[in-house]
């Protein structure tokens, strides 16, 4: 019997335990002081991703006010998770209710009748997503103070709010950046640098970026998030929270600011009023000072999560004032203030009437506001519960019906494209963002344009059709005025979103009624593309260089070791048009397993040709890339990194402070993506009156290119290397230059190149993130694939002139705006300045080239129209 003692010992101490109680009649849960070993929000204490949603794991497994499901994998693998907190009985009936979430959402045939069953059912779903900005802690660090609440709450009016109220909480929307911003907190904490910067962007690509990528959805976790009221649970409403800066208002609560998306139903904008009212009012009550109302954040472009906002879904934002990570900070008075678009001073206003007056600000003062503004939340869900689940219904209907009865009624895609790889991609992101594509069953005419059968069709008739609208349609600035006629209320960010022109790709829109497509069209469903078997007769590929994914597949097969060549110049084979660009893989039986392989990965059917080709072509070999990426949070290059990813492109990373001792001859081309000039040559900012911002970074992670490390890029290109640059970046290789020879001897020179658009911006040229008109040299290396004219995204910097050059040096303009419409979509200010003013410029020094980009070939990953300019910069001799 002695050997059963300890055996029953623990069985009486498991059962002790599933047996103890607390007055919520639910076993005991561990709090989260006990599971982290500190009050969440205490000063300078962090916890890592995993161990918050192993704790909310275990709330999961204990109560039945609570269960996790998991939404999908950031991009280094994490898995990410929605948690629903609501009443026992609703998460015991979360699949029932899910399914009344969609008929609402998007049911436009419901009856009156099936519609007061639905609303009398249904729940309030209120999706918060936590911390996508991982260096604003705050949010994700409140997260498991949330579920135990919800788990062991005994107040009867919190109660009744879950009953009426799921409230769906992503306690990371970025577990790697989480992961990256509290190993860095607490590698740091205790040292002089505590609190500082993160030398790298947190995220795999894109850092802070991340909240721009919801129209495109490239990213993983983007993806997850947007899964969620896109195409399984539809929620009513949404909010993302977020920090901001330190010294000014304490909190942000809708409305936003003007302007605002004119596509957007006024019902969604009054209902954010509703709720961001109620936060500020709850939120004061709770004795939360410094809220502020319709302040600085508008809501006229898409692209952050709010994106939901244009799929009927009552679309939030919070923004919270931050502490250096979990370092408190004190703050004076006199260091309080605000930016305008709101309040013009920090003073009590209409839209902060009750200001903080200063003092110390920590990470428990972030948790306190966010638990404050999240009950809120919850409480007017309850309230108006009835009201939001008609109000989702009645959108949906009312969307179809604009579709029906207003124009655009149709936008038509026709399936012959320059670039149909593009337009294979953005149809099918289409139905990712929850939008129902069609296919034409017959040749038509529509208004004097003839319509083929094959032809991709998009009725504006469905219940996201604001959103359909806005990513198709070219996007005008919507200009609102500080005073009528008086200053304009600028863009926060970008002004151009058009998924189809920032493909390059042609669209017919049907503005007239009644021409009876909707009869002739057939709903597509997904991959639209079948790849055709690879034949053992074939000789050779052709992958044309119109097609972006032409140009995926040769970077993959040249990573394989399969042979590629390109074409130098038009021939006939086999029937079959080559054209100069064109990529062709030789096929051999040696080959022909690898080459297989390749076929079937493509998203486009290359073509067979039965017969060899050996003239007319040059075999390529895989460039060696360097790319510079400093540690400022550098999401241009990220951005890079990601596309060089995607398009299966070697390349090693470089930081600014490396470039003097690294040996650069292994390179064939090195890559400068957007940065500011003084940041990539001294390592900090340089502002107004030539004064430096010196950056908040440890100094290990600030050190510049130096003069003597632009002398020796410059001797790189001198020897034979490429270098390619756009934006800001350009400016380090304009100006006077040297090249060291010996000790006592260097070669001066300048290049027949200079940005003058800060001369532009003298003479009142304003363009803030826009898409315009360029011609392109026909027939150039580094024009490959493209036509006569694309359209490029620039924020209005650089702007090239060129001249005669001198000695070993030439230049070529490889494109230019045209003389008149300019402006191909979002918002410009004197575009006159720019007629025929250089966009792209190529030059020569010694022996080698630079490749000069006044616009962002590759911006936020959303411009495939002028990929194969930076790939072709790649590949030029």
């Amino acid at each position: 019997m002695n050997h059963l003692f300890p055996l029953l010992f623990r069985m009486l101490i498991i059962l002790s335990l599933f047996f103890s109680f607390n007055a919520t009649g639910y076993a005991q849960l561990i709090t989260p002081e006990e599971y982290f070993g500190f009050q969440p929000g205490a000063d300078r204490e962090l916890f890592n991703y995993q161990p918050l949603i192993d704790y909310l794991q275990k709330l999961d497994e204990a109560s039945p006010r609570i269960k996790m499901a998991e939404i999908g994998r950031s991009p280094m693998g994490k898995k990410m998770y929605a948690v629903f907190l609501s009443s026992e009985e609703n998460i015991r009936n979360l699949e029932e209710l899910k399914i009344i979430n969609k008929e609402l959402a998007l049911n436009a045939g419901l009856s009156e009748e099936s519609v007061a069953e639905l609303v009398n059912k249904g729940k309030v779903f209120i999706l918060a997503t936590l911390s996508m900005h991982s260096t604003e802690v705050g949010p994700s660090q409140a997260a498991p103070l949330v579920a135990y609440e919800v788990a062991t709450t005994t107040d009867p009016a919190l109660l009744q709010w879950l009953d009426d109220v799921v409230y769906m909480m992503v306690p990371s929307h970025n577990p790697d950046g989480m992961d990256m911003v509290v190993d860095h907190y607490n590698q740091s904490k205790g040292t002089k640098y505590e609190g500082g910067n993160l030398p790298v962007v947190y995220n795999k690509y894109v850092g802070h970026d991340n909240n721009r990528d919801f129209i495109t959805l490239t990213q993983s976790d983007t993806k997850a998030i947007a899964r969620i009221y896109n195409k399984t649970w539809f929620p009513q409403v949404m909010v993302e929270k977020h920090q901001m800066w330190s010294t000014g208002p304490r909190y942000f609560v809708p409305p936003m600011h003007d302007p605002i998306a004119v596509n957007i139903d006024e019902k969604i904008w009054n209902w954010t009023w509703v709720f961001g009212s109620n936060m500020a009012k709850d939120m004061a009550r709770d004795g939360c000072a410094g809220v502020s109302q319709h302040y600085l954040f508008d809501d006229y472009w898409p692209g952050s999560t709010e994106t939901a906002l244009w799929k009927n879904v009552i679309g939030l934002l919070t923004e919270c004032a931050s502490v250096q990570y979990a370092k408190p900070i004190y703050i004076e008075k006199n260091e309080l203030k605000v930016v305008g678009k709101g309040l013009g001073e920090y003073k009590k206003s209409i839209n902060m009437p009750m200001p903080w007056e200063g003092g110390w600000w920590r990470l428990g003062d972030i948790v306190k506001y966010e638990l404050a503004s999240t009950w809120s939340l919850i409480k007017t869900g309850s309230i108006h519960r009835k009201d939001i689940l008609l109000s989702r219904n009645v959108l949906c209907k009312g969307e179809v019906a604009k579709g029906r009865n207003s124009a655009p009624y149709f936008y038509i895609f026709p399936a012959h494209q320059h670039d149909e790889g593009e337009l294979a991609d953005m149809l099918a992101l289409l139905d990712e963002q929850g939008v129902d594509v069609y296919k034409t069953n017959k040749k038509l005419e529509i208004g004097g344009k003839v319509v083929e059968q094959g032809d991709y069709v998009i009725p504006l008739a469905q219940p996201f059709r604001a959103f359909i609208k806005e990513v198709l349609e070219v996007q005008k600035f919507p200009e609102r005025h500080y005073t009528p006629g008086g200053k304009l209320i600028k863009p926060y960010d970008i002004t151009s979103w058009s998924l189809p022109l920032h493909r390059g790709l042609k669209s017919i829109v049907v503005n007239e009624k009644g021409t009876g497509l909707e009869k002739s069209i057939d709903k597509v469903t997904f991959p639209i593309t079948k790849i055709a078997a690879l034949s053992e007769n074939t000789k050779a590929l052709i992958f044309p260089a119109r097609n972006n994914e032409s140009y995926k597949m040769a970077f993959m097969a040249m990573q394989i070791g399969i042979r590629v060549k390109r074409a130098t110049s038009t021939m006939k084979i086999d029937g079959v048009e080559v054209n100069p660009g064109d990529f062709i893989l030789p096929v051999t039986k040696k080959e022909f397993g690898n080459l297989k392989k390749l076929f079937v990965s493509s998203i486009m059917n290359p073509i067979q040709l039965s017969s060899e080709i050996k003239e007319g072509v040059v075999e390529l070999k895989m460039p060696s890339v360097a790319l510079i990426e400093t540690n400022f949070h550098d999401m241009d290059a990220g951005w890079t990194r990601f596309l060089f990813d995607s398009y299966a492109v070697p390349f090693t990373i470089v930081k600014p402070g490396e470039v003097v001792e690294k040996d650069l001859s292994g390179f064939d081309v090195i890559i400068f993506p957007d940065n500011d000039k003084t940041v990539l040559l001294e390592g900090k900012y340089k502002g107004r009156n030539n004064t430096y911002n010196l950056p908040s970074m440890d100094p290990r992670y600030t050190k510049g290119i130096t003069k003597e490390g632009v002398q020796k890029l410059m001797k790189f290109v001198d020897e034979g290397g490429t270098i390619v640059s756009w934006g800001r970046s350009v400016g380090l290789f304009f100006g006077a230059q040297s090249i060291k020879i010996s000790e006592k001897e260097k070669e001066e020179f300048q290049l027949p190149v200079r940005d003058i658009s800060e001369d532009l911006k003298k003479q009142k040229f304003y363009c803030p993130g826009s898409l315009l008109n360029i011609e392109l040299k026909e027939g150039h290396p580094l024009t490959y694939g493209m036509q006569s004219g694309a359209k490029v995204f620039t924020r209005g910097r650089p702007v090239f002139s060129t001249s005669v050059p001198y000695f070993d040096m030439d230049r070529r303009v490889i494109a230019v705006y045209p003389e008149s419409n300019i402006l191909a979509s979002g918002y410009v200010e004197n575009e006159k300045l720019l007629s025929g003013k250089p966009a792209m410029v190529w030059a020569k020094k010694g022996e080698g080239q630079f490749v000069f980009f006044g616009f962002y070939p590759q911006f936020r990953a959303s411009t495939p129209g002028t990929y194969k300019l930076l790939f072709n910069s790649l590949m030029i001799n």
